[in-house]
């Protein structure tokens, strides 16, 4: 039995922490060598091994954040007021240097420093895997063409093209893409993951990710603002097409196709896996840090592959996108014009910094970069407030105080279940005629297709904040510069798909039956006592 403990170090005047493995070696290689005193072990661990607690713990109060949002009406201040709460936590972690919220903030989770959406914080020399959440790269891409093709037309073509839901596609129905040969599989939070690149490329999802047809109004202000910041290669393209229909004081109307979506189940391994690295080495450093704050150092091996399996799963889910366009180009035959998008979710290395210096990593969750790129341009951004409303194509403003962000949207103001519980009868049943009757009428004049059928209403414009309101914040915060819109004229999303197939009858068995009554009892009883902001970690996006 060893002469030196850990009880015995704390005995003595250490504090435990990650030094404490060293030191109990280094007693361990002192006995071997005769010495049987445990006072004079400990006189000479005291020597070689300083008694100060260099445990990394979670900062005493947070550092102060900036709110680029106000409240209009009492359930925003609720929100606002849950908001500040989340943020307050993750700003007493010790590798966070700054914060920021959008106007689309919302909660996204009762853990402990989770951050909400339309949050966006800046972290030195280290990645947060839950500040960017399991939907990495959650993304919009925007398609500007020319076709004769009808409205429904287009969009049975784009139904055909894309892919909502579970699962994945089939391996006789996949989409080849170059960025599944990339040579980046041996790193260890991508490896193994070829199946799910392959299966979910041209693939969407399901909750609020979306296949979005409009029109866009070109002008002559829209293209100077385009040239002036530095994007002329995009009006170069719009110029060409034009032709002599530039002359027209009304401007000219091109079709436009935005999507919105992640990384699918590749995003979400290289997040699981990602999250429960930063875990394990938070824990070698410090102590008392909430799981969500956990952090990767990217100065290490662990913390570099991390950032070089985000860098591929962003290329990716751009490659997704291009995907899910080029094939709904190739089935209407439409002429391409230009193309262009950006993530929501995800890290980004400040441009400022050199890959020599320590570098500030700012991560967004739901919200969208409105700084200058490395050539000193405004960032092109596309913020969708919802499927009637249009999408509101911006240049960033490079507002610092705020972290250079702008929202990714309208957010919400109320969770999914709260949003349908409004339309439940008096007996608990939902009256799903009221409910498609209000989808019907906050989307009057526009073709939208459900997936799977069924509306959902939370997906609705019922479930978002007023766009008219988001919009006025972007504004008046001064956080982008609205330089076009592109104005719907329908959309496909998910819809509500049913039951899953494991709570399908025919797919039980008995006992399984009752395991799923059980929990589902249990989660009744949860519910009872839960409030409003205690979600999932997609519920409110």
């Amino acid at each position: 039995m060893p002469l030196i403990s850990g009880k015995d170090l704390v005995e003595a005047g250490w504090s435990p922490g990650p030094d404490f493995p060293a030191i109990l070696e280094a007693a361990a290689e002192l006995e071997s060598r005769g010495i049987q005193d445990p006072r004079y072990l400990l006189k000479l661990l005291e020597r070689d091994f300083s008694k100060e607690d260099t445990t990394i713990r979670m900062r005493e109060t947070p550092i102060p954040f900036s709110e680029a949002i106000e409240a209009t009406c009492p359930l925003d201040e609720k929100n606002i007021d849950a908001v500040r709460r989340h943020m307050n936590q993750l700003l007493r972690t010790p590798v966070i240097e700054s914060g920021s919220i959008m106007p689309d903030s919302c909660p996204a989770g009762s853990a402990e420093a989770t951050i909400p959406v339309g949050g966006a914080i800046g972290v030195r020399d280290a990645i947060l895997p839950a500040a960017h959440s399991s939907d990495i790269c959650c993304s919009m891409y925007a398609t500007l063409f020319e076709t004769g093709e009808s409205t429904p037309d287009m969009l049975d073509s784009l139904t055909e093209s894309t892919r909502f839901g579970f699962g994945g596609r089939k391996p006789e129905d996949q989409v080849a893409h170059p960025v599944l040969e990339e040579s980046v599989w041996s790193n260890p939070f991508l490896k193994g993951l070829e199946e799910y690149a392959a299966m979910h490329l041209a693939d969407q999802g399901d909750g609020n990710h979306f296949a979005y047809l409009g029109r866009i109004r070109v002008t002559t202000p829209f293209l100077h603002a385009l040239g002036e910041s530095g994007h002329d290669e995009i009006a170069r393209a719009l110029r060409d097409r034009m032709g002599s229909r530039i002359s027209d004081p009304d401007g000219v109307t091109f079709h436009t196709l935005v999507t919105h979506h992640g990384s699918r189940g590749l995003g979400a391994h290289v997040y699981k896996r990602g999250h429960k690295a930063a875990i394990k080495e938070t824990s070698k450093i410090a102590a008392g840090i909430p799981k969500a704050a956990a952090w990767l150092d990217t100065r290490t091996e662990v913390g570099r592959d991390y950032w070089a399996a985000l860098g591929y799963v962003g290329r990716w889910t751009k490659a997704n996108h291009e995907s899910i366009h080029q094939r709904f180009l190739d089935r209407i035959e439409g002429d391409f014009i230009t193309a262009f998008g950006n993530e929501h979710n995800f890290v980004w290395r400040q441009p400022t910094d050199t890959e020599s210096e320590s570098a500030l990593f700012l991560h967004g969750k739901g919200a969208t970069p409105a700084w200058k790129d490395d050539s000193g341009r405004p960032l092109l951004g596309l913020i969708p407030l919802n499927m009637a409303a249009p999408i509101l194509v911006t240049l960033g403003r490079d507002n610092s105080e705020f972290l250079s962000f702008a929202p990714h949207g309208a957010g919400r103001n109320q969770s999914r279940t709260a949003t349908i519980r409004q339309f439940r009868k008096s007996n608990g049943d939902l009256d799903d005629r009221s409910i498609q009757q209000t989808i019907a009428n906050a989307t009057e004049g526009l073709d939208i297709r459900w997936y799977y059928g069924k509306g959902d209403l939370s997906e609705s414009p019922i479930g978002y904040k007023p766009a008219e309101q988001v919009r006025q914040q972007i504004e008046k915060f001064e956080l982008a510069d609205i330089a076009a819109e592109i104005t719907p004229l329908g959309c496909i999303m998910a819809g509500d798909s049913g039951p899953r197939p494991w709570q399908r009858d025919d797919y039980l068995t008995p006992k399984q039956k009752r395991q799923i009554g059980h929990r589902a009892d249990r989660r009744k009883t949860r519910q009872a006592t839960r409030n409003w902001e205690s979600l999932d970690d997609d519920e409110m996006i």
